[in-house]
């Protein structure tokens, strides 16, 4: 018996992996959260399968689930939205697999933030306007944040930042930032991404805030902040430069 840890993908039904389906499909036991993995990837489980929304469970309650299935033998798929690696709260879970001696494993899951960027049609790195992508939050009304993870010392970097969990907060993130970024700095706000129902907000720092309030979004959305977001006059990248010397006995392809 193993609980696999299935990044669901965005929203999207269709933007789970091949690996993530075929997993699904043979598990016995799937634990989902409701609220934010889509309600068709459930046809991918078999039709005798226990399903188990977690959206009401703590974490008491769903390691419960995971001992009671490895007790009957059932192997669990464990959903959740996007990919497993960033705020999914599976550390804590497979802690408590550890303590009880269940064997997991992880599928990884479309992210939000490449979502995101698919939306805004946008690659979040652009040759010598910005090569680095922050994905981070902010605790208002979450965990606490580790000392010097803060978006007063993040901005500094000037890096393109991907914010989730912060959508009802946009006012916070702005004053925060604008001395880093100032206000013209492109500003991106992607709701619902992949979903029938996206709504996609362009802007910059002054006026990024205003919009999010008038559209009402307030919950599964990520924001972004960076100059790569609209950026247009750079340079080709060197990857597919004439001048780079290739290795023509691995087929062109690009040598290391």
């Amino acid at each position: 018996m193993t609980v696999y840890f299935i990044g669901a993908g965005p929203g999207a039904a269709d933007l789970i992996t091949v690996r993530g389906a075929r997993t699904l499909a043979r598990c016995g036991v799937c634990l989902y959260a409701g609220s934010l993995v889509p309600r068709e990837l459930l046809a991918e489980c078999p039709p005798d399968a226990r399903l188990v929304d977690t959206a009401g469970l703590n974490l008491d309650q769903i390691t419960e689930e995971f001992v009671r299935a490895h007790e009957a033998g059932h192997d669990v798929a464990r959903l959740h939205s996007g990919d497993p690696s960033v705020f999914s709260a599976v550390a804590e879970q497979m802690r408590r697999l550890d303590a009880a001696g269940i064997p997991y494993e992880i599928v990884p899951g479309v992210p939000a933030f490449a979502a995101a960027a698919a939306a805004l049609g946008r690659e979040l790195t652009v040759p010598t306007v910005g090569q680095t992508v922050i994905l981070t939050r902010i605790s208002q009304q979450a965990t606490p944040m580790p000392p010097g993870e803060d978006l007063a010392t993040l901005g500094r970097s000037g890096a393109l930042l991907v914010l989730h969990l912060a959508a009802r907060y946009p006012e916070r993130i702005v004053s925060e930032l604008l001395p880093h970024y100032g206000p013209d700095c492109p500003a991106a706000v992607v709701a619902m991404a992949s979903r029938p129902d996206e709504l996609v907000l362009r802007g910059t720092l002054a006026d990024i805030a205003g919009k999010v309030k008038e559209a009402g979004v307030v919950r599964t959305a990520v924001i972004l902040v960076g100059r790569t977001l609209a950026a247009e006059q750079f340079p080709d990248s060197y990857l597919y430069s004439a001048g780079r010397e290739r290795d023509q006995d691995r087929g062109g392809r690009c040598a290391n």
